[in-house]
């Protein structure tokens, strides 16, 4: 055994003479619990000590203090060789998930599009490698499931990423990538992009500024809202309640001289949701609900609403705009949009529905029960929370 340096680490480490010590409770046939009393730590961390670092030469597990020194100090030399490195039978698996051909049903491959990676990001409207495409945190959970006693048959989704996107971690091919969902060529973490103010969101407007009431869905008449865009710039608004899934679909027909009027620069957008425009229908629209089952407004980063300063004013309604391409923090809004592209398809006019077949779309929606309401309605949902509403309003007069 090499010479153990018994530097002094950082408190957050055990050192050698707090070993030492742990050593001498164990043999007295202390707990863990009693052991962490005694010497100041979590229990936790005594027992995350022993486990690791238990001497285990003799067939039976045993705490000395020099071996697990060693054992420490062994774990935490760095850089240390990655798993897929040093395990070909898991790189193999890993591999064959990620990039694995397809096969047609009688067994022969199926290659899909030819295609080249030339270290750049996915391409745009064009074809992709066709491959088994598990994502790594699919590859790392279905190992326990078809290895369920080996342990060297074990690695962590982020393992994975490193191993692809980062030069030295070696073992697989970077080329990889493009056999992730994302195709990026490059981590972009999504820290980077959060919370940034921007064009028209103003710092008092990002995300994080929103009511901290709004996120867990307690407190009803928080909404979130976005458009939905058809052929030749037509668009419907779509607003929901976060609490109970209510819809309300904002009519945008165009402005008086679309498709005649050259456009101006700077001028009004005739195409029906300009900012001017969609503050107006927004403010129509959202007027029409009780007072109180409108709190805020979170919307994405369309310049649509570029307008939402005075859409405050006018009605204190308080508008929050999620953080670029994050539509997992509009989720129901984005949910709302899938279920009624089933009456709005994609590649269709929008501009060609009145406010009448508009609400008629928003009733239907709004009457169909829905599994996370308990198979209740959202319109019934609404109607609860207005019916508790006016009881907090009498029970505060009484």
């Amino acid at each position: 055994m090499t010479p153990l340096p018994l530097a002094e680490p950082s408190g957050r480490y055990l050192s050698f003479a707090e070993r030492e010590e742990l050593a001498l409770l164990r043999a007295r046939g202390l707990g863990v619990r009693a052991i962490a009393r005694e010497m100041g730590r979590d229990p936790a961390t005594i027992s995350r000590e022993l486990r690791r670092n238990a001497a285990t030469r003799n067939g039976k597990v045993e705490y000395r203090a020099t071996v697990a020194q060693w054992k420490a100090q062994t774990a935490a030399k760095r850089p240390k060789p990655s798993k897929l490195a040093t395990n070909p039978r898991l790189r193999e698996y890993v591999r064959e998930r990620l990039s694995g051909g397809l096969k047609q049903a009688d067994g022969t491959a199926s290659p899909g599009p030819a295609t080249s990676w030339k270290g750049l990001n996915k391409p745009h409207r064009a074809d992709r490698r066709w491959a088994t495409a598990w994502s790594p945190e699919q590859i790392s959970r279905r190992l326990m499931v078809d290895f369920p006693d080996d342990e060297d048959m074990r690695i962590s989704h982020e393992a994975i990423y490193q191993a692809l996107y980062i030069e030295g971690r070696g073992a697989l091919k970077r080329e990889l990538v493009a056999c992730l969902r994302t195709g990026r060529a490059l981590r972009k973490p999504r820290e980077r992009a959060r919370n940034r103010p921007q064009g028209h969101v103003t710092a008092d407007v990002v995300l994080s500024k929103r009511p901290a009431e709004a996120e867990d869905r307690a407190v009803p008449g928080h909404w979130e809202g976005d458009l939905i865009i058809g052929l030749h710039r037509s668009a419907i608004g779509t607003v929901v309640e976060r609490t109970s899934r209510y819809t309300l679909l904002v009519h945008l027909p165009r402005l008086e001289g679309y498709g005649v009027t050259r456009p101006v620069k700077n001028g009004p957008a005739l195409g029906g949701y300009g900012a001017i425009a969609m503050k107006d229908a927004l403010q129509a629209t959202l007027g029409s609900m009780p007072e109180g089952l409108v709190r805020s407004l979170t919307w994405d980063r369309g310049k649509e609403l570029s307008a939402h300063a005075q859409l405050t004013i006018d009605t204190g309604i308080k508008v929050f705009f999620a953080d670029p391409h994050s539509p997992w923090q509009r989720a129901t809004n984005e949910n709302t949009n899938g279920l009624l592209r089933q009456y709005f398809p994609k590649g269709t006019d929008l501009s060609r529905w009145s406010l009448e077949d508009v609400l008629a779309v928003q009733d239907a929606l709004n009457s169909r029960p829905r599994k996370v309401l308990c198979w209740k309605t959202p319109a019934e949902a609404l109607d609860e929370q207005l019916r508790s509403l006016h009881q907090a309003g009498v029970a505060t007069t009484g």
